[in-house]
């Protein structure tokens, strides 16, 4: 079986760029190692920016959010009426959705996981085996296959630790009275945040953090009282401290005690590249490239990769089908290369302090009292506001008038 592409991942990265290449003319194969039904770690949320950018998405099935609480880390509330909505999606309905896309362009799905001892370069391109003693020869392989791949440790080299970040949490369901608000808290004492993003079935919570400064059992302890403190203020409609388990609310409990029994607990590595990381990676090569996850390809900061996996399918799939796929690195690296060394560049700001408390604290409480900046925070929120001038448009919101 000769292919143009191997595409090893059927994440969005991996479908968006088969059904570009399919429908270009392209002979792709699309690896889906994932067992059915299993969903990947992930928040599931969809920038604005993306929405924008690639409409078909809203054809997925999901939940668009207008409005969203953000809060410090001593749970001071900011309350953001979004001009630009976004979306969160079970990754199941959202991956499901891409990979029928590719499949209808023309893109043969392959239920097999290919490992990187599988991979073998040839005379005539690339030859893929799988468990089973199938093979697959193409000319051209590509990586994307999420943080872990080991596809890209063989092409690329292996990432440090310092270059990674963690996510993990709960799938847990929605308030009996179905009012479930977005949240983002950051948290008190630890670099990152955590979420609780409503889905049209469930609620999915998680913490974001350095795979540096990750300890398991006080971040689950913080998570758990996010948890309960979500489900206490949607019950009373009473302001929360989420990071406060002393509490005469008599049904903290309760909640906790349902959560155990019916959460389901996920966690994944996420890229968070250093600036000096970017300068020298490369992600493509002699009849190779990586994309999404795999190339690193996530916001330093927040975590959010959907929509840089996205974008990068999209630039390697316009750049070979131009017969140039050489030029996708410079591509990627104009595109949007120098948002993400920014990124990198202001996570340890970001998370560190400023006048004598936690930066993430004086935003919050400066958005508060100040439209100008509060329309810039939910700008960011979507995916509209970027880190290269970040700074600039702030300070330039400040100076105006409240």
């Amino acid at each position: 079986m000769q292919y143009d592409v191997l595409v090893i991942g059927a994440g969005p990265a991996g479908s968006f760029a088969a059904e570009f290449l399919a429908r270009g003319g392209a002979k792709v194969a699309l690896f889906d190692g994932r067992p059915a039904g299993e969903p990947k770690a992930c928040g599931g949320g969809v920038t604005a920016k993306a929405l924008k950018a690639w409409p078909q998405l809203l054809n997925a099935v999901g939940r668009t959010i207008t409005e969203l609480d953000l809060y410090s880390p001593s749970s001071k509330r900011l309350h953001l009426a979004l001009e630009e909505p976004f979306a969160i999606y079970s990754r199941i309905a959202f991956d499901n959705y891409l990979r029928d896309r590719a499949r209808d362009a023309g893109a043969q799905i392959v239920s097999e996981k290919i490992s990187a001892r599988k991979a073998k370069r040839t005379d005539a391109g690339w030859k893929l085996t799988s468990d089973s003693g199938s093979e697959w020869r193409g000319t051209f392989l590509v990586g994307a296959n999420g943080a872990n791949s080991g596809i890209a440790k063989m092409l690329a080299g292996p990432l440090p630790p310092s270059d990674m970040e963690v996510a993990f949490g709960y799938r847990a369901p929605l308030p009996a009275n179905n009012l479930a608000p977005t949240v983002v808290a950051f948290l008190p004492g630890w670099v990152g945040y955590a979420w609780a993003f409503p889905r049209p079935d469930h609620i999915s919570f998680g913490i974001a953090t350095t795979q540096d400064a990750f300890e398991h059992q006080p971040l689950d302890d913080l998570l758990w009282q996010f948890m309960i403190g979500y489900y206490q203020k949607c019950d009373s409609g009473q302001k929360v401290k989420f990071w406060n388990e002393e509490t005469d609310y008599p049904e903290r409990a309760r909640i906790h005690d349902h959560l155990r029994a019916v959460a389901e607990r996920y966690a994944a590595r996420i890229p968070g590249l250093a600036a000096k990381t970017w300068d020298k990676r490369k992600v493509s090569g002699d009849h190779w490239a990586l994309l999404g996850d795999a190339a690193g390809f996530a916001d330093p900061v927040t975590g959010e990769g959907i929509y840089y996996a996205l974008r990068s399918a999209e630039l390697f799939a316009q750049t070979y089908l131009n017969g140039a796929p050489e030029s996708y690195e410079k591509s990627w690296r104009e595109d949007f290369g120098a948002e993400l060394r920014r990124a990198a560049q202001m996570r340890r700001r970001f998370y560190g302090n400023f006048w004598g408390a936690p930066f993430t604290e004086r935003m919050i409480e400066f958005a508060r009292g100040h439209r100008g900046v509060k329309r810039v925070l939910g700008e960011l929120v979507a995916g509209q506001q970027g880190y290269v001038d970040l700074k600039k448009k702030l300070v330039k919101s400040a100076l105006r008038p409240v």
